[in-house]
């Protein structure tokens, strides 16, 4: 007797996944090392937060450890701890501070709060007035209105002789606002301010440049960079060609091809009225998998702005978003492809080396740091390259 399970071929669920996404550790790491090379002098750090831009913190901070990152950022304390034994040796720094209650998540797993306000640094006064010395970082707003000390009052802490002997920071520094643009006037006027932040806190290290700041050259590199979206492959500068590797392949399945006739509408609202007969590529995706509503071909206010809708890419063709996209499912107008190159079953490319991340996000009116951080949980994971950790 069988129990019947004998003849069961063992799959890989990546193979018959509705959505996929594949992540190319080689590329990653070879951008991270891009950027350390762009550094010039200054270390490179590898910021991670949320969940390495949507990829994976585990897997991309492994990764980034292995190629030399010895420096990480995270936005939360809980990112830090997730991220702590992939990067055992490495400094992790929490963007958004410490709280009162967070104590232990930092002190056990070694994190470094990066204090950003006034009550952040009286509460870490009283928290190393009785632990004793222990590393933070200071964050100053130098022009941007968001996280920061004001200048006024970094400049008074660097030289107030009366703060604590065990009041230890590491790493000063600051964040340009329009770093991807270098025309602006602006990112001049911030490295000035921060230059006398530097100054003032000297033997302390100093970090200005995220990914498009690095790309400003070595003015705004100082001691540390902190390359972000770069390292993902996506764009950090306006108006250039992307140097960068891309890393994230997101694809989803073909669910059903269908016909439907010229004067037919397709999906909700019936806001696309085919023009001719169409065979439609009905596609396992939707934005709850992060392929936002807005790269609709139809039927939202953006379009009247963007007209183009997005494209996908399918078997070497680019094959556009037609009507509403939906919770789940995204139609693509296939008509225009032989029938043999776009059957159900096949996977249609999102996005990755055929079909530029940020070309995507511009049909969509946003940036690639939303799409790539937009990811829903539906996507089968496959990482390769670098050792194929």
């Amino acid at each position: 007797m069988t129990d019947g399970r004998d003849d069961l071929v063992e799959t890989d669920p990546f193979d018959f996944a509705p959505l996929r996404l594949t992540v190319d550790l080689q590329a990653l790491a070879d951008n991270w090392r891009d950027m350390a090379h762009r550094s010039g002098k200054a270390r490179a750090s590898a910021v991670v937060k949320a969940d390495a831009y949507g990829l994976g913190i585990e897997d991309c901070g492994v990764t980034l450890y292995h190629a030399g990152a010895r420096d990480f950022f995270v936005a939360a304390a809980s990112e830090g701890a997730t991220l702590r034994p992939y990067a055992p040796e490495a400094r992790i720094f929490v963007l958004s501070g410490i709280w009162p209650g967070q104590e232990e998540i930092f002190f056990e797993n070694d994190l470094v709060p990066v204090l950003a306000s006034e009550e952040q640094l009286a509460f870490w006064m009283s928290v190393i007035s009785e632990r004793g010395p222990y590393p933070c970082a200071l964050q100053v707003d130098t022009g941007f209105n968001r996280l920061g000390l004001a200048m006024a009052d970094a400049l008074a802490l660097a030289d107030d002789v009366s703060r604590p002997a065990s009041f230890d920071p590491v790493l000063v520094l600051s964040h340009l606002h329009s770093g991807d643009t270098p025309s602006s006037e602006t990112n001049r006027q911030q490295l000035d301010s921060f230059r006398q932040v530097s100054a003032a806190f000297e033997g302390i290290e100093s970090s200005l440049a995220a990914s498009a700041g690095i790309f400003l050259g070595s003015e705004y590199h100082f001691d540390l960079t902190r390359p972000g979206i770069a390292l993902y492959g996506g764009e950090a500068v306006n108006g250039v060609a992307n140097p960068m590797r891309p890393v994230a392949t997101a694809e989803a399945r073909i669910v059903q091809i269908r016909t439907a006739k010229a004067g037919e509408t397709v999906s909700y609202g019936a806001t696309h009225r085919l023009t001719r007969d169409s065979r439609l590529a009905i596609a396992a995706v939707g934005y709850a998998d992060g392929y936002l509503r807005n790269l609709s071909g139809s039927g939202i206010p953006l379009r009247n702005a963007v007209p183009q809708s997005a494209h996908a890419f399918l078997n070497g063709h680019r094959i556009p978003v037609i009507g509403r996209i939906t919770m789940d499912l995204t139609i693509f107008d296939v008509t225009d492809l032989p029938a043999t190159v776009a059957q159900a079953g096949d996977y249609i490319e999102l996005f990755g080396p055929n079909m530029a991340l940020d070309e995507v996000a511009r049909a969509a009116g946003t940036i690639g740091y939303e799409l790539l951080t937009s990811l829903g949980l539906r996507y089968e994971r496959q990482y390769f390259g670098e050792g194929d950790l």
